[in-house]
């Protein structure tokens, strides 16, 4: 994987597929051995997570959609975290 930056465009990885689940009222991430369970705001960030998107875009739409400031950093941290877990990847 190639450094993590604003600029990048994580998509979600391999072998995972991330879902809405009503019963749980929140998306989950389902592989092969299991599920995970998110909340709210990796959701959020990882239903956006489509390979188009960059992490910068990821950012501005989360902080429109919840009219909050200076969500970049914490997008940052949980796309490098996830990329760690293997969740999400990019080039």
């Amino acid at each position: 994987m190639t450094a993590l930056n604003a600029s990048t465009q994580p998509r979600v990885g391999n072998g995972f597929r991330l879902q809405w689940e009503p019963v749980q009222n929140c998306h989950v991430l389902l592989y092969p051995e299991g599920m995970v369970k998110l909340n709210q705001s990796g959701g959020e960030i990882m239903a956006r997570c489509d390979g188009q998107r960059d992490v910068a875009g990821i950012a501005a739409e989360l902080e429109q959609a919840f009219a909050a400031k200076d969500l970049g950093p914490d997008v940052l941290a949980f796309v490098e975290m996830a990329g760690k877990q293997r969740w999400l990847a990019w080039d």
